[in-house]
């Protein structure tokens, strides 16, 4: 995984979610902004059950807090680049949960 050039950053590829991927992988080539994902992501996944199990639906205000919390963090203080959020939110918030599979399955470095 490499970094991608500012020009890339700027438009990162959105013509389908398989040529957004690399892209999206480039902008994660640090393991520790990769692990706070893993994190963010795990908890959003815990949230969802916890607010399911026990109806507790407000807790579902805390998923956002914590999915964009931890991932603005690993961007702005350990990759040091502009999450493609801002860029490409659907296929951003895919690309998490597809390098949240792939790092539980082995094929991305955790």
């Amino acid at each position: 995984m490499s970094k991608t050039s500012d020009a890339a950053a700027a438009n990162p590829p959105t013509a389908s979610f398989r040529e957004f991927y690399p892209f999206y992988l480039g902008e994660h080539a640090n393991r520790t902004c990769r692990r706070l994902h893993f994190i963010g992501t795990s908890l959003v996944i815990a949230t969802a059950v916890y607010a399911l199990l026990t109806g507790r639906y407000t807790a579902l205000w805390f998923m956002p807090l914590f999915g964009y919390g931890f991932a603005w963090v690993a961007h702005f203080f350990v990759e040091k680049n502009r999450p493609a959020t801002f860029k490409a939110p659907f296929y951003s918030l895919a690309g998490d949960f597809v390098m949240f599979k792939d790092m539980l399955t082995g094929r991305i470095p955790f």
